[in-house]
């Protein structure tokens, strides 16, 4: 494996000119989660093929929430019953065989059924079906989510930002966290990747009056008997996603 650099600069988030969006779509009011936790707790979680990727020998496991909006395969307009609904994934922060960072999801809740099927038939995505809802005023924001078929409850989040936004800086915790143009899923018992392209996040810091790690417990991980280490918030992006590949 090529030697590990930390993340530094936003180029890696360009793609190959000869290589066309299949998907366009915009995240909104997204919030970003993170917890420190032991590097042997996360690994266990992790498909062959790929390894965590840590920030100054720290690694996170984190609690994404948003809005998808206007999502619609490229060429095409959105579509009011199927391009608009809400989000929450658990992740962790990784690097395939060849060096290249991204990001693994554990779970994606998503409270539109169609689009649950798209995800994981198309993309291999884990998706999940689940009840969501969203709320919004000019300064504050809420998300709740409860999984189908599952009896732990519901997660619920409260948040505003406070500070002005920004680009993380290369080299940062924000940086390392956020800015990920990449995420490995298995297909057919072989790793793939994806690719999204989107301008640099603008991100708050954030405050929380609600936050909830159950998700994490949804997925094996234990619950921090702590708030995030870490809270951030970002109006919104414009995405182009591109078409799985094999990893060779």
């Amino acid at each position: 494996m090529p030697p590990v650099e930390p993340l530094r600069s936003p180029a890696f988030h360009e793609v190959p000119s000869d290589t066309r969006a299949v998907m366009h779509q915009c995240w909104s009011h997204l919030f970003f989660l993170h917890w420190i936790e032991r590097p042997e707790r996360l690994e266990a979680l992790l498909p062959p093929g790929l390894t965590l990727d840590v920030h100054l020998g720290i690694s996170h496991m984190g609690i994404v929430g948003f809005l998808m909006e206007a999502v619609r395969p490229r060429g095409l307009p959105p579509v009011p019953w199927l391009s608009y609904f809400r989000e929450l994934n658990v992740r962790l922060y990784v690097r395939d065989r060849h060096g290249l960072p991204g990001v693994y999801f554990l779970s994606l809740d998503c409270d539109r059924a169609i689009a649950v099927w798209i995800a994981r038939t198309f993309f291999s995505l884990p998706y999940r079906h689940a009840s969501m809802e969203f709320g919004a005023t000019s300064e504050d924001c809420t998300l709740s989510c409860r999984r189908w078929g599952i009896g732990h409850g519901r997660a619920e989040y409260a948040w505003r930002p406070i500070s002005m936004p920004r680009v993380a800086e290369p080299g940062s915790v924000e940086f390392h966290l956020l800015e990920r143009y990449h995420f490995f899923t298995e297909r057919g018992g072989h790793l793939h990747q994806g690719r999204v392209r989107h301008a640099p996040y603008e991100a708050s810091r954030a405050q929380f009056s609600q936050w909830s790690a159950l998700p994490l417990a949804w997925n094996g991980l234990p619950i921090p008997d702590r708030p995030p280490d870490l809270a951030h918030y970002c109006r919104g992006v414009s995405v182009e996603a591109f078409p799985l590949q094999r990893i060779p």
